[in-house]
Formats: structure tokens, sequence, C-alpha cells
């Protein structure tokens, strides 16, 4: 049986600020994000535009992706949306 992989995304908010989640189904997240249901953070701040997604095999890693993203400042997360790893 094989798990469905995990995904980080960052979003960009409609206010410019970004948010990152995660999730094993990424466009079931992104109609809760838009219909208001999804994280607190981002209800009345879309609509939103996926800025970076990544894939990897399991909710550990991506928990600790996402802590590391979340941890980078607004440069750093710029950087790496655009094609310039930090």
């Amino acid at each position: 049986m094989s798990a469905k992989p995990y995904v980080v995304y960052v979003l960009e908010c409609a206010d410019g600020t970004f948010y990152t989640g995660i999730t094993t189904d990424l466009n079931r997240r992104l109609r809760q994000h838009e219909s208001g249901e999804g994280a607190k953070y981002t209800r009345g701040r879309g609509p939103f535009i996926v800025r970076w997604v990544e894939t990897g095999p399991d909710r550990s890693w991506a928990l600790k992706r996402e802590r590391e993203i979340k941890r980078m400042s607004r440069r750093q997360k710029e950087r790496l949306m655009y094609g310039m790893e930090v």
C-alpha cells in the first residue's frame, strides 16, 4: 500500500503576505482556502497564488520542511520561490 505523498506549499495572499502549509491533496486544500474554510490566517486574504510546491515522502518530512520555510525571512522565501535556492 502506497501512501499519498505530502506537499509543502507557499501561497501569496492578495495582501502580499505569504502562507505556508502542508497537505496530501493540494487542489482540495486550495478550495478550502478560497472558500474561507482553510487556515485561520488565510480567511479574508484571498484570492491566492500558489508560489511554491515541494513534494516529499511523509508527514514528518513535510512538517520539518514547513517549519524551515516558515522560519525564513521574506527575502529568503522570495529567493526560494523564484529559483534562487537558499
